[in-house]
């Protein structure tokens, strides 16, 4: 199922996935370094504890349900006010208050749901691709082993795309085919253990009908982004996230790329959940009205709404779903 999530700045659409960040963050029992590296709990709270006193959430999985309620510590952290788990609307599990991580063992209860949809949910992948300076994690050196999935800021790359060469050849040439659709100079990517240290990996790629490989940093900004998202969007099927989640992945993008990107959103979401947010009305024309879920913000709260395409027959005759939105026909715009 494809979700383009459409509004303006402010309005919450980073904080939707910055959300699950938190959730998964919980689950894998790493909450405080989360809320470190968030700048701790007045940074996450709305206004800081002075105007938010606590973050709380109530999950529902078809019949079973997970519930917290995190409050500021006086050292800046986060600590569990309550924690509770609902199993089939029947047995429910609550733990104390006052714990700083998860006490829920999700690896021990006696649960088939358990262990098969934590697993499932540790492997949602939220993307992040705007880092392409020159110390951006993707075109360092890095382990060559580390490539049991595609990084969130796609730090492993060179790793990954190696990993697909070996074993995945089909897959591997289906990118690099797609990644000249807006590279046509591309001959391919030089993946190869480093001369110096052949436990790392770095990319560098190929012109065509050249064999001096180049370094990452001699593509352009836009060119690795495309990569790294052409990448995200085509792994093997036993590779790909249950969910795939990606802030504003047009930012940078050439034109014509961002129609090829739309595509594969389209292609990846008949199996996969995918969900990304977007300002750009170029990017939303090539999306039906029933993709997107407009967000606004009303009274300090973010309200999302999902239009059913059928209103806007009318509408649609004589202008694009992004002239309908570029209007505020469908709201979102602030």
């Amino acid at each position: 199922m494809l979700n383009v999530l459409i509004g303006p700045n402010g309005s919450g659409k980073s904080n939707f996935f910055s959300f699950f960040q938190l959730f998964q963050q919980i689950l894998s029992g790493k909450l405080q370094l989360y809320v470190s590296k968030q700048g701790g709990a007045d940074a996450l709270l709305h206004f800081g504890r002075k105007n938010t006193e606590y973050i709380s959430a109530d999950l529902s999985f078809g019949e079973n349900r997970y519930n917290f309620m995190l409050v500021p510590t006086q050292d800046n952290r986060m600590t569990f006010a309550g924690e509770n788990f609902n199993l089939n609307n029947h047995s429910e599990w609550k733990a104390k208050s006052g714990h700083m991580e998860t006490e829920i063992d999700w690896k021990n209860l006696d649960s088939v749901w358990i262990r098969t949809f934590i697993p499932i949910v540790k492997t949602w992948q939220i993307y992040h691709f705007h880092d392409t300076s020159e110390s951006a994690h993707v075109k360092q050196r890095h382990n060559i082993n580390d490539n049991e999935y595609l990084r969130p800021d796609a730090g492993n790359l060179a790793a990954f795309l190696y990993r697909l060469q070996k074993n995945f050849p089909e897959r591997y040439a289906r990118i690099v085919n797609l990644v000249r659709f807006i590279a046509p100079f591309l001959g391919g990517f030089c993946l190869r253990p480093h001369t110096d240290n052949s436990e790392y990996i770095e990319l560098e790629w190929y012109e065509k009908e050249e064999d001096k490989p180049f370094k990452a940093h001699q593509l352009s900004d836009g060119t690795i982004r495309f990569i790294c998202l052409v990448t995200a969007l085509n792994q093997p099927e036993e590779l790909m996230p249950e969910i795939i989640m990606i802030d504003e992945p047009e930012l940078g993008l050439h034109p014509r790329a961002i129609g090829y990107l739309a595509s594969m959103l389209r292609s990846v979401s008949v199996g996969t959940q995918v969900i990304v947010s977007t300002q750009s009305v170029t990017f939303v024309k090539s999306f039906s009205i029933n993709d997107l879920i407009v967000v606004d913000r009303r009274d300090g709260q973010t309200i999302f709404q999902r239009h059913n395409e059928g209103q806007f027959m009318q509408w649609l005759e004589e202008y694009t779903v992004g002239d309908l939105w570029e209007k505020n026909v469908l709201g979102g715009r602030g």
